[in-house]
C-alpha cells in the first residue's frame, strides 16, 4: 500500500489583519483542515484602517490603539481557520550589517493608509507615515520573509497579484516582498547563516475570473436583503455587474488553482465576523440564488461584496504545481 503524500507547509504572506481571510481564507483553512502547517505573515497591524460602527469609532485615527485592536482580531480569525502560526513581518530579525555594528535593524511596518483612485482602485497618500510599509526599503523587508520561508519551508507561498487586488499600496508592497523573499531564500549566496536555501516549488497569487464576478454581482443585485438585516447600518450599494472591476478580476482561463469554500464556510464566515472593525453585513444569499456566490458581506465602503464558492489563484511564473502534493478541497483547474 502506497502512503499518501503528506501536504507540505503554506506560508500566506498579507498586508493587514483582515486580508488572510478575504484573500486567502478557504485556502488557509483548507490547508489546517487537512493538518498541514500554515502561517500566515502580516506586514502591518492596520494602523490606518477606517473602523465600521460607532461602538470602536473611537479607534479611528488612534493609530496605536487600533492597532492592538485589530491584532486581537485577527488572533481570533486566525483561531477559526485552524491556523496556528502567525508572524508579524517587523518582528523577524532583519538582514545583518543593516543596524549599527552589523546588528540586525530594527523596523516597524505601519499601515500606510490609501485613497481611492476610481471605481475599485486604491492609491498612495501623499502624506505618509514616516514608517510606512510602502516606504521600507525592499531588500530589508523582503530579507525579513526570506528569513520565514528558510525556516519553514513552504511548498507553497500566497500573496496578492502584481496589482494587490484593488491596487492597495500596502498589498502592491506585499507582493512584491513576496517575490522577493522567494528569490533570495533560494539563493545560497544570500546570507547563509539565515539557514538553509530554500526553493518554494509553487507561489500562488490571489484572483478572481471575471466572469464569476460580474455573474455574483448580478445575483447579489438580485438578492432582497433579509427583513431588518441592514436596519442599524448605512444603506449598503450593490457593485454594477457590468462596471468596471478591480485587479484582482482576470479573465477566466488565467485562474490556474481554485479552493472549494462550501467545506470550510463555517471557519471562513467565523474569520470574517472576527474582524468586526472591517466586515460587516455577513450573511447568506437565499438557497436559490445563484451557486457561484454563497453569501455576502461588505467593508467600510459599504458596497456589498460576494462570498464566491470558488477561491481563485493565479499560479506566478516558474511554478511547479506538480511538485506539490495539493490537499482536498483545492484543485488544479486543468
Amino acid at each position: 500500500m502506497v502512503s499518501p503524500v503528506a501536504v507540505g507547509p503554506l506560508v500566506a504572506v498579507h498586508a493587514h489583519p483582515d486580508d488572510e481571510t478575504l484573500a486567502t481564507g478557504a485556502l488557509l483553512a483548507t490547508w489546517a483542515a487537512a493538518g498541514a502547517p500554515a502561517t500566515v505573515v502580516t506586514c502591518t497591524r492596520g494602523e490606518r484602517g477606517e473602523v465600521i460602527g460607532s461602538a470602536l469609532a473611537h479607534l479611528e485615527g488612534d493609530g496605536p490603539a487600533l492597532a492592538a485592536h485589530r491584532t486581537g482580531e485577527l488572533a481570533a480569525a486566525l483561531a477559526r481557520l485552524g491556523v496556528r502560526d502567525h508572524v508579524f513581518l517587523d518582528t523577524v530579525p532583519g538582514p545583518a550589517g543593516q543596524g549599527p555594528a552589523g546588528e540586525p535593524s530594527a523596523a516597524r511596518y505601519a499601515d500606510s493608509g490609501m485613497a481611492w483612485a476610481g471605481v475599485g482602485q486604491a492609491g498612495r497618500l501623499a502624506d505618509l507615515p514616516p514608517d510606512a510599509f510602502v516606504a521600507a526599503p525592499l531588500d530589508e523587508a523582503a530579507g525579513r520573509l526570506a528569513r520565514v520561508l528558510r525556516d519553514r519551508r513552504p511548498s507553497v507561498v500566497a500573496t496578492y497579484e502584481p496589482g494587490g487586488g484593488y491596487g492597495h499600496p500596502d498589498h502592491v508592497r506585499a507582493h512584491e516582498v513576496a517575490m522577493a523573499a522567494v528569490r533570495l531564500a533560494a539563493d545560497p549566496a544570500w546570507e547563509p547563516e539565515a539557514g538553509a536555501p530554500h526553493t518554494t516549488p509553487v507561489v500562488l497569487w490571489a484572483a478572481q475570473g471575471q466572469s464569476a464576478l460580474r455573474q455574483a454581482y448580478a445575483a447579489l443585485a438580485a438578492e432582497p436583503a433579509a427583513p431588518g438585516q441592514h436596519s442599524a447600518e448605512p444603506a449598503l450599494a450593490v457593485p454594477d455587474p457590468d462596471g468596471p472591476l478591480p485587479s484582482v478580476a482576470v479573465p477566466d482561463d488565467e485562474i490556474d488553482v481554485v479552493v472549494d469554500v462550501a467545506p470550510v464556510l463555517p471557519a471562513v464566515v467565523g474569520a470574517l465576523r472576527a474582524h468586526a472593525t472591517q466586515v460587516h453585513a455577513l450573511g447568506r444569499v437565499s438557497p436559490g440564488a445563484d451557486p457561484v456566490v454563497l453569501g455576502q458581506y461588505a467593508l467600510s465602503n459599504d458596497v456589498l461584496a460576494p462570498l464566491l464558492a470558488v477561491e481563485g489563484h493565479r499560479l506566478a511564473p516558474g511554478s511547479r504545481p506538480e511538485a506539490v502534493a495539493w490537499p482536498t478541497g483545492v484543485r488544479k483547474v486543468a
